[in-house]
Order: C-alpha cells, then sequence, then structure tokens
C-alpha cells in the first residue's frame, strides 16, 4: 500500500527543516525526506552569518530565535581583509552589535532538528524520482523501492535537485571559481602563527583571480578555503588522496604568497577537500506548477559570496510555511503568492553573489572588496 502524505518536504537541510517547524507550530502536518542515513552521517560545513532580515526574521517564525542568540559565536563577526604579502589592509573587531552573528552550521541545523517531533524526518530516504499524479498530485519513489504519494511536494533538496526537473529545465553551472578546502584544529595551541593571521573572525586574503578565506569555528578550530578562477576540470588534476601532493599543487598556485598564508593549507590537518563552486542562472524561475515548489538552493543556487544562501534558505521555508498555514485549503494561491515573493529577492541575491565573485578577485585585489566595505559603511 502506498502512503501519502498531505505536505512531503524532500530535504533536511535548513531550508526544509525550517519549513517543517513554521508548519508544525502552526498545527500542518508534513513529512521530511533526507538521503542521508542519520543527521551524524557527515559534518554540516563550518560558521554562518545569519542575517537579521532574512535568516534571523526565519528564525523568529520559527519560535527559536533566542535559542540561536544563546548560540552565536562572540566574536565571530570580526573581520580582516590582507592582501597577497600578508599586508593588513582592514581589521574591524566584532564590538557585540552587529546584525549577522556568527552559528556553526551543524549547531544552527541541530537546533531546527531538536524543535521537531520524532519521526518527522525519514532518514535514508533517497529520492530517485518523481511524477505528476493529476490534480496537482505526485507519485515519489526512493532508491530502497519504496513510494509515497503527496498533495504538494517540496523541493528544498539542494543544489542537484531531482524535484527541480518538475517545474524548470535549468541546471547549475560551473561559476569558473573552485575552492580546496582545509581544517587547521586547536589552532591557538596547534597553529598559533595561523591563528593570529586569521584573528577572531573572518579572514580575507586576496589576489589577483585567487585567494585564501578563512573563518574561526566555535571549537577553536580553523576553516580555511583556498579560492582559485580556475578551468572547471583543474580539480581532476590532483590526487586528494594523496594529501602531501595536493597540498603541493593548490600552494603551487600561490607561491609568491607570504609564508604565513601559505600555511593555511601547507599546515592543514587531514585531508584536502575539493569543491567547485556551481550556480543556476541569475533570476532562475518558472510557470506554477501545481503542487509542486521549490525552495533554498534547488530553487536558486548561488555562489557563497554574498553569503545569502541558507540565510535565503531559512526564509524561503519561514515563509512557505506562513502562506500555505494561512490559507489553509487553498494551497495553489498559497504557492503563487510564495514564488511571487521567492523569485525577484532570490534574482537579486544571486546578481549581487555573481557580481562579488568577480569583485573579490579582480585584478586588483584586495581593493575591489575594500572599495566595496567603504561604500556599505
Amino acid at each position: 500500500m502506498t502512503t501519502h502524505h498531505p505536505i512531503a518536504i524532500v530535504g533536511a537541510g535548513l531550508g526544509g527543516l525550517t519549513l517543517a517547524r513554521v508548519l508544525h507550530l502552526r498545527g500542518v502536518e508534513a513529512a521530511v525526506f533526507d538521503l542521508e542515513a542519520s543527521p551524524a552521517t557527515r559534518t554540516q560545513g563550518g560558521m554562518l552569518d545569519i542575517h537579521d532580515d532574512s535568516g534571523q526574521e526565519a528564525l523568529r517564525a520559527a519560535g527559536l530565535h533566542e535559542e540561536f542568540r544563546a548560540l552565536v559565536h562572540r566574536g565571530g563577526e570580526a573581520m580582516r581583509v590582507l592582501d597577497k604579502d600578508a599586508v593588513v589592509r582592514m581589521d574591524e573587531p566584532d564590538d557585540g552589535d552587529g546584525e549577522r552573528p556568527e552559528i556553526d552550521r551543524g549547531e544552527l541545523r541541530d537546533l531546527l532538528l531538536g524543535s521537531l517531533p520524532e519521526g518527522m524526518v525519514r532518514w535514508g530516504a533517497k529520492v530517485t524520482g518523481a511524477r505528476p499524479l493529476g490534480d496537482g498530485r505526485h507519485e515519489v519513489t526512493l532508491a530502497d523501492g519504496a513510494a509515497f504519494t503527496t498533495d504538494l511536494l517540496v523541493g528544498a533538496d539542494g543544489a542537484w535537485s531531482r524535484i527541480r526537473r518538475l517545474v524548470s529545465d535549468a541546471v547549475p553551472v560551473y561559476s569558473g571559481v573552485s575552492f580546496v578546502e582545509a581544517d587547521l584544529r586547536d589552532a591557538d595551541v596547534r597553529h598559533p602563527a595561523c591563528a593570529e593571521v586569521v584573528g577572531g573572525g573572518m579572514l580575507f586574503a586576496l589576489g589577483a583571480g585567487k585567494g585564501f578565506l578563512a573563518h574561526r569555528e566555535t571549537d577553536g578550530s580553523l576553516h580555511v578555503y583556498a579560492a582559485l578562477r580556475t578551468a572547471e576540470d583543474w580539480l581532476d588534476s590532483v590526487d586528494f588522496t594523496d594529501t602531501a601532493a595536493a597540498e603541493a599543487a593548490v600552494l603551487e598556485h600561490f607561491a609568491d604568497w607570504h609564508e604565513s598564508l601559505r600555511a593555511l593549507v601547507g599546515d592543514a590537518d587531514g585531508a584536502l577537500v575539493p569543491r567547485r563552486i556551481h550556480a543556476l542562472p541569475v533570476g532562475h524561475r518558472w510557470e506554477r506548477v501545481p503542487g509542486v515548489t521549490l525552495l533554498g538552493d534547488a530553487a536558486h543556487l548561488m555562489s557563497p559570496f554574498a553569503g545569502e544562501g541558507a540565510n535565503l534558505a531559512m526564509l524561503d521555508g519561514a515563509e512557505l510555511g506562513l502562506a500555505l498555514a494561512a490559507a489553509p485549503g487553498e494551497t495553489e494561491a498559497a504557492l503563487a503568492a510564495y514564488e511571487e515573493r521567492l523569485f525577484p529577492r532570490s534574482e537579486k541575491s544571486a546578481a549581487e553573489s555573481a557580481a562579488n565573485a568577480v569583485l573579490l578577485f579582480r585584478d586588483d585585489a584586495p581593493q575591489g572588496l575594500l572599495d566595496a566595505f567603504a561604500v556599505w559603511r
């Protein structure tokens, strides 16, 4: 017998969980499906700055804002900008009054998960396909051969969403930038020079077409991204199973950079992790399709250079949940209202992110970033 769910949310990331929480608070039944075997299957990445007008608004709608404030990284909004010679071009402390406090992504996800009833998230449920049944209903199939039907299918399943194809033919494309991620653990004790370079919050060390982005995490470690404007296949030429060889391949691109910056990769603990940065077309949207919609990266994947991805995903989830709860029995009207706000908001952020990707790695970097900060102030 095929199970039926009034609302099915595919993806237990920040956006999907925010939607589930907002619906649960308002007595609306929903089920969440995620391909991971458990919430502890993989680490959830580094620090996030949660914006007052988006991510924090979502947390207010979810009734979790006070709990969030208790988890923020005090001092995490500090920011340093260096050039390739490690000359400090900007150094701003965290005065505690900022509107974008930092939190560990894993702790934020745990906060959302802990606010949901036991069993609301189905782990180990990898979606392999979905098809319309008519009248807005869909059938979703899982890797284990099971299937379920739903009156409303929400794709919160990230960059390579399987639900997106129900509404759009768009696919993410390579942005021209690749990251190589590294970690330095217990930095103040084991890597004091690197800890001093990064400071208490975020570091941008930039040059023409490349740079090191890093932040201090709540456990005292440093998470580092070596960023390169490079061909899409460059990462394929590096053997990341051989950490020493991978470090050498990355640092070859930073041969004339200050040794204190090269150490952010050269002194890394553990393996390096390659990551190509992809994005959907700026302004991605779709015609209203009955019984299905998208949120977060599934709807508007963008590069991380505006800091909006997680914030928008959570705001998407909150606004969709509020729209559905406010219009019981009027799902299509709620979806149309949600998408009417979603499209222009995400287009603006995606355009900003794409522009920042150019600005950060200009030939005169870090001057573009310094000029931008001067304008923002």
